[in-house]
């Protein structure tokens, strides 16, 4: 199958529109949760930024569809952007359900050039899913909240994986389409896109939020005492690997965290045999 081909983007819609699962958020089989549960579910700080993630992420994904000309494109499009404000209203069930006070929420706002967010949105989902595998298993495996609330979310974060297996395709296509198809110019249009969307998450959910309340620190101080940074990349590895096997081989995935995170720790591996060398050098 050649990239950008007619046949590529039908694998890669068809791909999407059948592994559409219908639900309603208010109808999922919600857990009672014990005291315990209950405080430390209202004390995780960052539901407030979660709601308004995917609040604009249907606001733009929405959006965008109904600027597409491609009928096929359109339909897809549209379709992760009722999944998007889906999730914004599974957040917002759970929020209502177990009592978690956050500030009332302002409107969404989308900009008229519309496709410049899509595509950030696009890249930072990308990101912000491959995280999502290491801290999702790493809460699970801490049993701290009933397994019935992990039954609940778990399809989530595969809905999450399909949709930036659409967006990586959807990428190359639409660059191969304008003319921009030779690899190198992709490749850095792409770490350009990566750049941007890694920024804007240290932002809002790294060092540089006032609050700190970034999902890595919340992770590592509510979910797991113990959580070394090896630990972490190679849950999030392992689980890209476990969620991606479910899709067509021929259909493109995201590559560059994967990459990054296994040099990450081929490094972090090396760290302490150079030290150990070092001092029995100097004890020689």
């Amino acid at each position: 199958m050649k990239l950008g081909s007619v046949e590529h983007k039908e694998l890669f819609c068809q791909s999407f529109m059948e592994s559409y699962r219908e639900y309603d958020p208010e109808n999922l089989p919600w857990p009672d949760l014990d005291d315990t549960a209950l405080t430390l579910l209202r004390s995780i700080p960052f539901w407030d930024k979660a709601l308004d993630t995917e609040r604009q992420a249907g606001a733009v994904v929405s959006g965008y569809a109904a600027m597409v000309n491609d009928p096929i494109l359109q339909n897809t499009i549209a379709l992760q952007g009722k999944e998007e404000l889906r999730h914004a209203r599974l957040l917002q069930t759970l929020i209502d359900r177990y009592g978690i006070q956050i500030p009332k929420r302002q409107p969404i706002e989308v900009p008229q050039n519309i496709e410049p967010v899509f595509t950030h949105f696009g890249f930072e989902e990308c990101l912000d899913t491959f995280f999502a595998y290491g801290l999702f298993a790493i809460a699970r495996e801490s049993n701290v909240f009933p397994e019935s609330i992990f039954t609940i979310f778990d399809p989530i974060i595969d809905e999450e994986t399909r949709h930036i297996v659409f967006f990586v395709n959807w990428f190359t296509y639409t660059q191969i389409h304008r003319g921009q198809g030779f690899t190198p110019l992709r490749s850095i249009k792409t770490l350009w896109y990566y750049g941007k969307a890694l920024s804007n998450l240290i932002a809002v959910f790294g060092n540089d939020d006032p609050s700190k309340t970034g999902f890595a620190v919340t992770g590592t101080d509510v979910f797991s005492k113990d959580l070394t940074i090896e630990k972490f990349l190679s849950i999030c590895l392992s689980e890209n690997q476990r969620r991606m096997s479910k899709y067509d081989p021929r259909l493109l995935k995201p590559q560059l965290l994967p990459r990054l995170a296994s040099i990450a720790l081929r490094i972090l591996e090396l760290i302490p045999k150079r030290k150990l060398e070092t001092v029995e050098r100097a004890s020689a």
